[in-house]
């Protein structure tokens, strides 16, 4: 419950800080200053934490409406851990990740294929290169 109170708050702020719509002709928009909402919102939030003094059978059963839905989270995280992880070991071990380095060895991720492998191509030889080259080469 006093997560949804403090979502509450945060909006209700962040609705306060966005640009309103201007007023059409001949109307004035509410004659409040930023004084009176402060006030009124600090008149809310001291409501509000004399909440579970007027009314401790609803904290009582807010306490365990949180208690019962964090009891399904946990078990509906642990249910999607347990369904990607056994789905993850079915897969082949290509799309797995490369085991880390053990003590301070680089550990090879074997990411290059034969082609990438091959050497750049270099085009044909410049005639400096050919002319470098002893006569009795170059005549084969």
């Amino acid at each position: 419950m006093f997560f949804l109170l403090r979502v509450g708050f945060w909006l209700s702020i962040a609705i306060m800080l966005l640009p309103a719509a201007p007023a059409p002709q001949g109307e004035n928009g509410p004659a409040m200053s930023a004084t009176d909402a402060l006030s009124a919102a600090s008149a809310t939030v001291s409501d509000m934490r004399g909440f579970c003094d007027r009314q401790p059978a609803a904290c009582a059963v807010g306490a365990q409406a949180l208690h019962a839905f964090g009891q399904k989270a946990q078990a509906s995280a642990k249910w999607a851990y347990d369904y990607l992880s056994t789905r993850n070991a079915g897969e082949s071990g290509k799309d797995k990740i490369a085991p880390v380095a053990v003590a301070g060895e680089l550990a090879s991720q074997n990411t290059l294929q034969a082609a990438d492998r091959a050497p750049a191509w270099r085009g044909p030889a410049s005639r400096i290169a050919e002319m470098s080259r002893p006569a009795t080469d170059r005549a084969n």
